[in-house]
């Protein structure tokens, strides 16, 4: 295995739109969403950990999730869970796990990945991972895994990459945001967009120097820090300093700003299970396209449901179509599919009329 491999996992999020199974206390990258026997950040670490070696995969979260990750992960050690100790988006992360694995190894090579999607070849991942690499390894680039558009998405940003590149890392030119319906049209007609699924590949000295180009300040911040990455006295400097980081994303902060981004358009299947629609489209289904997860079921005139329950509880449904239906311990979901966008505002109802500990 290389051994300038590393990755980092992005695992801090909350997945709000999987409530009640996703809460704050436990989010969907802790959970088993597919019914596959393993957990997304336990499939997302298998996953890098075919061609990454165990101890160069960094674990970045928040510093509740501590406890979750080192019992999912007993592979790990607790030097490999990057902790934030405060919400500050995604470029400050990206450059203290930069600046932590340069000190370790000043010639690795990084992928930044989501711990939470759902990849289906997982060789065709690695190949596409590889190919980046080889790339960052030899020239000053950032690359990116596009992936190709099946349908006029509206919740995903898109990568819009230069027409007439026969070769398959073709050239950014530039980054776009979420579009509405009729823009998203336009740009599958143009054939020439990506979806972004928030994977990234480069070099350690790539990405500290385009913080260094495009965030000094960010960058001045996290550098005071160099002698204390990777010791012990890297927690109380992070505890006090890295609050006062600007809240950026990785996207605004450096990608769009650089001349140098590459684009891989993906050939493997990918689904960012953002949603509980998401899911139903990667579970299987009855004859009457109903999807089950864990739930032993009695179902009478209901098509096109996504059922979740606990393992073996049994669940009766008669007459819904095209339902979320949710049984969790104290929360039961029953909600319209064509709706799911709005179960982050009921999420928000609940929180309010019963407190947050359903949330």
């Amino acid at each position: 295995m290389n051994k300038n491999y590393y990755a980092v996992l992005m695992a801090g999020g909350v997945g709000s739109r999987f409530w009640p199974v996703s809460t704050s206390a436990n989010p969907k990258q802790f959970h088993d969403m597919l019914g596959a026997g393993k957990t997304l950040i336990q499939k997302t670490f298998d996953r890098l950990n075919k061609f990454i070696p165990t101890e160069n995969i960094l674990i970045l979260t928040n510093e509740r999730y501590n406890d979750l990750v080192l019992e999912q992960l007993p592979m790990v050690t607790q030097e490999q869970v990057v902790l934030e100790p405060a919400m500050r988006n995604t470029a400050p992360c990206i450059l203290y796990a930069a600046l932590k694995i340069q000190k370790m190894n000043p010639n690795g090579v990084m992928i930044v990945a989501p711990s939470d999607h759902w990849i289906e070849d997982e060789q065709a991942f690695e190949d596409n991972v590889k190919a980046c690499f080889d790339k960052c390894e030899k020239e000053e680039v950032l690359c990116t895994l596009g992936i190709q558009p099946t349908y006029p998405n509206t919740g995903f940003g898109y990568i819009e990459f230069e027409k007439g590149t026969d070769v398959n890392l073709k050239k950014v030119s530039q980054f776009r945001e979420k579009p509405d319906y009729e823009t998203a049209k336009e740009f599958l007609a143009q054939g020439n967009f990506l979806w972004n699924a928030g994977i990234f590949m480069w070099s350690v000295d790539t990405i500290v120097n385009a913080f260094k180009t495009f965030q000094p300040e960010q960058f001045n911040l996290f550098e005071q820090g160099i002698a204390c990455y990777n010791t012990s006295e890297e927690h109380d400097f992070i505890t006090e300093n890295y609050p006062k980081a600007e809240n950026i994303s990785i996207d605004y902060a450096i990608l769009e700003n650089s001349q140098a981004i590459f684009t891989l358009p993906a050939t493997f299947d990918w689904n960012d299970l953002g949603t509980w629609g998401a899911l139903y489209e990667k579970l299987g289904k009855d004859k009457e396209a109903n999807a089950v997860v864990n739930s032993n079921t009695l179902l009478q005139d209901a098509k096109g449901n996504m059922i979740r329950s606990d393992k073996g509880k049994i669940v009766v449904v008669d007459g819904l179509e095209d339902y979320i239906i949710v049984d969790k311990e104290d929360v039961l979901l029953i909600f319209p599919k064509s709706k799911q966008q709005d179960i982050k505002s009921v999420l928000n109802q609940v929180k309010e009329k019963f407190g947050d500990e359903y949330a």
